[in-house]
């Protein structure tokens, strides 16, 4: 049996966590000014007079105004000079002033103006009356389009250039949330293999990861995958939910937000015992894994990670590039306030690694047919090189390492 899965119960397991979070230090209201700093500078430089942040996490991550997107125009205006204004309906104005944490003019629309048009009037007053307006680029693109043909004096350009420059290097307060949230993540995952069982719902597993990671203090509902047999040769999952069945392959991913911050982490192993092939291509999953980890280095491109992990799957005879079976999809994501984002550990990303960078390191081996093989683990950029948020599965046998 497969050391850690299986023998315990849900009601168990819950009962030995507790919140992880009580000690946790939030993003400053001086961190949030630097950051504006920051894209002001890189505005500047590359000639952009103002950057629309819509709402969502780029609104967040610089004026920490936390909003959902909808069909109504609700963000911020960043010029090149430092000032900020917020364009929103005039019916949201004390809902918004509640939640901001930097003062700022305040702009309203009624529903029957419109919003397109008044971004344009206040880049006036603020004497821009033509040149680059950045849009973020998570940005329906009926909001870009309505912004272009209300303002055809401005030249709209991607916002990515200024705001994934600035979100892709985190700081030590940023890497800190993080951290926290891993950790977590990784708690959960341990207590969910316990509770594995003949006949248990994949449903069921979801239930308990949900609740778990409540238990241990994260904000709001898990991300969460769960697979059994099969379905695990499936990246994202199936449609319909399995039943575990003894000696079944079993995937987990699932992660948490902390202050706003994502984990994200991945298992596979056996209910049960593994068979030779299962053994086979978890060990070159790991150590695909593993060379991606070693070849991310400081001033290397961000694809070397991406061509290192392929280069172990192509000579275990997986593969080649995207063929099955092999590795379908990228080596990694970045990660922040949103659980997927730039730069990408992918072929083509030039992206210079830098210190604060987070990425996802996981090249999932599919044996279409069969079954997958997914080791998600994160790391960030040090000072002298990559560094482990959590330790990868430690063996097929033991994978979270309880008698290592």
């Amino acid at each position: 049996m497969t050391i850690g899965v299986g023998g315990s119960s849900p009601e168990v397991e819950l009962a030995k966590l507790s919140n992880m979070t009580t000690d946790i230090v939030s993003i400053s209201k001086e961190e949030f000014i630097e950051r504006q700093q920051r894209a002001c500078q890189l505005m500047q430089s590359q000639g952009v007079e103002a950057c629309y942040l819509n709402a969502g996490t780029n609104l967040y991550y610089f004026t920490g105004l936390k909003w959902y997107a909808s069909e109504r125009l609700v963000g911020a205006l960043l010029l090149a000079n430092g000032e900020l204004h917020y364009i929103a309906p005039h019916f949201e104005e004390n809902s918004l002033r509640d939640f901001m944490l930097i003062d700022a003019p305040f702009h309203g629309w009624h529903e029957h103006e419109s919003p397109h048009q008044l971004l344009g009037e206040v880049l006036k007053q603020a004497g821009i009356d033509s040149g680059k307006l950045g849009i973020d680029d998570s940005t329906g693109f009926f909001q870009v389009d309505a912004i272009a043909k209300a303002n055809p004096q401005l030249e709209i350009v991607n916002g990515a250039s200024v705001s994934t420059a600035c979100r892709a290097q985190k700081s030590k307060a940023e890497l800190a949330l993080m951290q926290r949230a891993k950790d977590m993540t990784l708690e959960v995952h341990k207590a969910a293999a316990k509770i594995l069982r003949p006949g248990i719902s994949t449903t069921e597993v979801t239930q308990f990861i949900n609740e778990a990671h409540k238990r241990v203090g994260a904000s709001g509902s898990s991300f969460c995958i769960v697979l059994f047999g099969l379905a695990s040769s499936f990246p994202h999952g199936v449609k319909d939910p399995q039943i575990l069945q003894e000696n079944d392959w079993v995937l987990i991913d699932t992660g948490c937000l902390v202050e706003g911050y994502n984990s994200d982490i991945t298992r596979s192993y056996a209910y049960g015992e593994a068979t030779d092939r299962q053994r086979q291509a978890w060990q070159v999953e790991k150590d695909a894994q593993a060379a991606a980890f070693a070849a991310a280095q400081l001033g290397q491109a961000c694809e070397v990670a991406d061509y290192a992990a392929r280069e172990v799957l192509d000579a275990a005879g997986f593969g080649p590039d995207y063929e099955l079976p092999g590795l379908p999809h990228r080596t990694g994501h970045g990660c922040g306030i949103d659980i997927h984002e730039g730069p990408y550990l992918v072929r083509g990303d030039k992206t210079p690694l830098a210190p604060g960078m987070v990425f996802s390191n996981e090249p999932m081996l599919v044996l279409p047919g069969e079954f997958g093989v997914r080791l998600e683990d994160h790391f960030y950029m040090g000072e002298d090189g990559p560094v482990w948020f959590t330790e990868p599965s430690y063996s097929v046998d033991d994978p979270f390492g309880y008698e290592a």
